[in-house]
């Protein structure tokens, strides 16, 4: 409290010398007509404070342009969406955007003014205005949107919805809020430019061409200095409000929908047979001839594999072996080179890299794919799960925050917790010490739940730990 003072002297300062500087072009051009000094300026603008009908003209124009630019800013945002997901709408829309995007404001003004009259012009300029800036920095945000995190979040089957509040929304969101700086001003001058031209009774506009024509250049500056205000409060008040949003979509997608729901009435029938396996003797995962790659590469060929519910199945080839190439395979990332691949309908995945919600914490990055934050119950076994890896002080924190081990863990006890009849573990202990290695195998085998395991691993007592039989894809057995 004691250096805001100072903060606010250390921000004004620079303005001072710019002030003088008017002051001093005022006294030399020598005619209040031509140029009013700041004096002069700041008592008209006094004057306009204390009018009655300040306040209604003020409002007049930013009911307006808040509504083209609102409008403008969610159409935009809508528009990247679905062009992003269906390319032959964003190749449709992208030409005529960027023709609007340079045609002069003015001329469209001017075409308005004939077609819908000045009272409602300023808040369609402000959309046209404001529209391909938004929707071209949306639609390169999608662009740099982490793809390996969105991947994960399919492979565990989380909702479509889900997935944009909890990861597309906050890796979007940076770009738009960085857009908002800018267009916000954008939106005030192309707003006012239209009432200018059109002059509807009660708006800014309207007063600045009257000041015009009765050459009384300290109202235009007096204006001028309200329009810059309310450009920046408009500014200060919308970016503060969009940044919140980033976890606001992120509490929010822990409770709407289901991550799983097409599987939600067959889940006990799944849990049961698990526990039963002669009620389901079909393999969980079956490969046949199978040769897996990438790109036209093959990295293994002509292997069989077969893996019940209930087996436990280690790949313990060197690197470059194929194992990862195997698991995205499983896990129907990619599809088989040859022979036939029978995956899993419901798998759970820990990647050998890190893969997680970067803004949320552990419990809310293991909720995501496992239930609802308002479940009360599912809520009380995450943090149970997590608090026999975790210390409690690490799972309300963003996963960020942690360590790399940490991280590791969390994503253990979220291929666990996730519902699925397959689990597929990428080298899971690789960054564990081996105590921790020890105590998160002992995890594995206490919450696989008859499900089917597939893990990668180099450790050499990994298959004693998780009571795991050996295959090679080399020779593959």
């Amino acid at each position: 409290m004691t250096r805001r003072p100072k903060d606010i002297l250390g921000r004004l300062a620079p303005v001072v010398p710019w002030i003088v500087a008017w002051q001093v072009a005022s006294l030399v051009v020598g005619s209040s007509i031509l140029m009013a000094g700041p004096v002069d300026t700041a008592l008209r603008l006094i004057a306009l404070l204390g009018e009655k009908s300040f306040l209604a003209t003020v409002g007049f124009s930013l009911a307006r342009i808040a509504l083209g630019f609102l409008l403008a800013f969610a159409l935009a945002v809508v528009l990247a969406l679905v062009g992003r997901r269906h390319p032959l709408v964003d190749r449709l829309l992208s030409p005529g955007i960027s023709a609007l995007k340079s045609v002069p404001i003015v001329c469209i003004i001017v075409l308005l003014l004939m077609w819908v009259g000045s009272r409602s012009v300023s808040a369609i300029a402000v959309f046209l205005a404001v529209f391909p800036a938004v929707y071209f920095s949306c639609r390169e945000a999608l662009l740099h949107v982490d793809p390996k995190v969105s991947q994960m979040l399919g492979v565990f089957g989380v909702a479509p919805v889900r997935r944009f509040l909890a990861h597309t929304w906050p890796q979007v969101l940076p770009y738009l809020v960085g857009t908002s700086r800018n267009v916000c001003g954008m939106a005030w001058k192309a707003g006012v430019a239209a009432e200018l031209i059109g002059s509807p009774m009660g708006s800014i506009g309207e007063r600045i061409y009257n000041s015009k024509l009765l050459l009384d250049t300290a109202e235009l500056f007096a204006w001028t200095i309200v329009i810059v205000v309310m450009s920046w409060l408009c500014e200060r008040a919308f970016v503060a409000v969009l940044a919140r949003t980033g976890s606001w979509s992120q509490r929010l997608s822990l409770c709407v929908g289901r991550p799983r729901d097409a599987y939600a009435q067959t889940g006990a029938q799944d849990q049961a047979s698990r526990r039963n396996p002669a009620a389901s003797p079909s393999p969980t995962i079956l490969l046949k001839d199978a040769s897996v790659g990438y790109k036209g590469t093959v990295v293994a060929t002509g292997f069989n594999l077969a893996v019940l519910p209930g087996d436990h199945v280690l790949l313990a080839d060197r690197s470059g072996a194929g194992k990862t190439t195997l698991l995205r395979t499983v896990a129907g990332l990619q599809d088989v080179l040859a022979g036939t691949c029978t995956c899993p309908a419901r798998p759970t995945m820990a990647f050998q890299e890190s893969r997680l919600v970067e803004e949320m914490s552990a419990v809310q990055n293991v909720l995501l794919v496992m239930g609802s934050a308002r479940d009360v119950a599912t809520c009380s076994r995450v943090r149970s799960l997590l608090s026999e890896l975790l210390p409690e002080a690490a799972l309300d924190v963003p996963v960020r925050e942690l360590s790399g081990g940490q991280r590791r863990r969390v994503e253990i006890v979220r291929a666990l917790a996730a519902p699925g009849d397959a689990v597929l573990l990428d080298e899971p202990f690789s960054s564990l010490d081996a105590a921790s290695h020890e105590k998160a195998a002992a995890f594995v085998m206490r919450h696989l739940d008859g499900r089917a395991l597939v893990v990668a691993s180099h450790l050499p007592d990994d298959a004693r730990l998780l009571d795991a039989t050996s295959f090679s894809l080399k020779n593959g057995r």
